[in-house]
């Protein structure tokens, strides 16, 4: 399945994902990244480039989880540069807007994620086990 994303969209979870990476590594995040995520955010960050294809349910698990945690770290910036600034500050209107981008994004994975749930459930006429979480293929 195809999860379509605009430029703006790509460059925000882009810029969001590079920050949580840095962040990781440097131990300076308020939230620590588990390990798991880190390795997601590092999945995601080389598919940035257009709208990304979807083959499993094990797959937008990952990328669900990549853009939950980069929404919620640019929420968290967001929030900061309101704060330490003013709303109309340059650069708060700029993670606005980084963080509105990657939000959108994020529901429209979330939606994928229930709708293939719905695919696998309606194909096999069961919910999905974690082996049809792995290996069921829903091509694009």
């Amino acid at each position: 399945m195809i999860l379509y994303c605009t430029y703006e969209e790509l460059s925000a979870l882009s810029a969001g994902g590079e920050r949580v990476l840095a962040e990781a590594g440097a131990g300076l995040s308020v939230v620590i990244a588990p390990p798991e995520v880190v390795a997601d955010v590092e999945a995601l960050l080389p598919r940035l480039y257009g709208d990304l294809s979807i083959m499993t349910l094990a797959e937008q698990q990952g990328v669900a989880r990549a853009i939950t945690f980069i929404v919620a770290e640019l929420k968290q910036r967001m929030d900061s540069l309101v704060i330490e600034t003013h709303a109309a500050d340059e650069y708060a209107v700029q993670a606005y807007f980084e963080y509105a981008h990657s939000l959108a994004v994020q529901d429209r994975v979330v939606r994928l994620g229930a709708e293939m749930h719905a695919i696998i459930e309606l194909l096999t006429g069961a919910p999905a086990t974690p082996d049809m979480v792995r290996g069921f293929t829903i091509p694009d």
